[in-house]
């Protein structure tokens, strides 16, 4: 009797298994995105022996030593360094410096603390040897494997016992007993979830990077962010030279930190002062400009924010955004119309944040309110202002976290002024700086 090999229908996008072909995903509701691969047997991990329960009081903390990369933006996403036996996932669109980073890295961790294992997928040894020139990557301990079969890599890594390993990039990587090509849902899923076992098992430090989809998440399943203990998202447009690198999960220190690089031609360059850097070019005496201090994580920074309010030449007005979240910015326009009597309907209007860098947190609606009105109104705002704050649909200012940090950046690069909630204003200290509190929208446009 034949053994008949069973075969599964995975969707490439979200990882969704179905018996049978379907046009449209139902997890992700993408079309067209089911492939046909081979069923994954179960796979031989090493047995683990059980472990008997304790009570939390019993349980003794043990610190662990983070080995550090000395680039420091990077080991403040890290939480303070890289910890073993971790495994890291990075993700970022092709060519914005994901190879790059990790290989800068990568010469610094073998310098101080032994063998590093760098493996690639995608090129070969002369290719790597070439960037490691160009960013001035000499250490011995770092060795370069140019593989991509997962026995092979993981035989040399029992070979070489290395403290740090480096994949890149995952969606190369195969295991020879699946039928499946590299980078489909099966071996992506089973690829990750072998290197796991095998960091804790050896407490091995593994760095993998993975390539993300047009809309900007990680290509394959999402079990491969469950897996891992960190995932790091690089960010910036190519032609920008500013590169943020975001943390959106890491179990071992805090999320959403990012850290702040500038592509030059030897490499990325860490910028300790990314709020003087975002605002060096920016213009004076120009309607449509304002500062405001954004948190990313526990850290201020200052942006600064660009509107452009314009007569409509069609029907529909147009309303366009790059570094802030569309939709908030609907809903600010729409305040400005409902509650300060604004007709924007015959704009178009387009906001901004310079520099490249995308804001999520709210603190920055007032910001970007005031701006508007400045453009609409052609009148600029004064240079030495800044300006915080969340808004509400009824115009209302809201609070917002971290109030003291944003003062104290705003004031370190010399701003006079900085307009703020009420609500925040009353719980602070003195500072060198003059503190406006306002309660609403209307208030906040009278006093700037």
């Amino acid at each position: 009797m034949v053994n008949q090999s069973k075969t599964k229908f995975y969707c490439q996008e979200c990882g969704y298994e179905s018996l049978k072909w379907l046009g449209k995903c139902p997890g992700c509701e993408k079309w067209n995105t089911f492939a046909e691969e081979l069923e994954i047997p179960a796979s031989k991990y090493p047995s683990i022996p059980p472990q008997e329960s304790k009570s939390v009081c019993e349980i003794e903390v043990l610190e662990e030593e983070r080995l550090l990369t000395k680039i420091n933006e990077f080991d403040r996403v890290l939480g303070g360094g890289v910890v073993p036996g971790s495994l890291i996932l990075i993700g970022g669109d092709p060519g914005i410096g994901k190879s790059t980073l990790v290989l800068q890295s990568a010469n610094r961790l073998s310098a101080e603390y032994g063998l590093l294992l760098y493996v690639s997928g995608e090129e070969s040894l002369q290719q790597i040897k070439l960037r490691a020139m160009r960013v001035k990557a000499g250490s011995k301990n770092l060795h370069i494997l140019a593989e991509c079969n997962l026995d092979y890599i993981i035989a040399k890594i029992e070979e070489l016992k290395p403290e740090v390993v480096i994949i890149d990039s995952i969606q190369t990587i195969y295991k020879p007993q699946f039928g499946s090509s590299p980078g489909s849902v099966g071996q992506v899923r089973e690829c990750t979830t072998q290197l796991m076992y095998l960091a804790k098992q050896k407490r091995i430090a593994v760095f993998i990077i993975g390539h993300v989809t047009k809309e900007g998440v990680i290509a394959g399943p999402k079990i491969l962010e469950h897996v891992v203990d960190t995932v790091l998202y690089f960010e910036g447009a190519q032609h920008h030279t500013y590169r943020i690198l975001r943390a959106v999960k890491n179990r071992f220190g805090s999320t959403n930190e990012i850290g702040v690089f500038e592509m030059r031609e030897n490499g990325l360059i860490e910028v300790n002062s990314p709020s003087a850097a975002f605002l060096s070019q920016k213009p004076v005496g120009v309607s449509g400009s304002v500062v405001t201090a954004s948190v990313e994580g526990t850290r201020p920074i200052l942006v600064e924010l660009q509107a452009l309010v314009s007569p409509t030449n069609f029907g529909l007005a147009k309303r366009e955004t790059l570094g802030v979240d569309y939709n908030r910015t609907a809903l600010l326009l729409a305040v400005l119309e409902k509650r300060m009597g604004l007709h924007l309907g015959i704009y178009d209007v387009f906001v901004n944040v310079a520099g490249g860098i995308k804001i999520v947190e709210p603190g920055a609606d007032l910001g970007i309110a005031c701006a508007v009105v400045s453009s609409l109104k052609d009148k600029p705002i004064d240079s030495k202002i800044a300006i915080v704050g969340e808004v509400g649909l009824a115009g209302e200012v809201r609070g917002i976290s971290y109030i003291e940090k944003r003062i104290e950046e705003v004031s370190k690069l010399g701003f006079k002024k900085i307009i703020l909630p009420q609500y925040d204003l009353d719980d602070l200290k003195s500072y060198p700086i003059e503190l406006i509190g306002v309660k609403n929208l209307k208030e906040a446009l009278e006093r700037i």
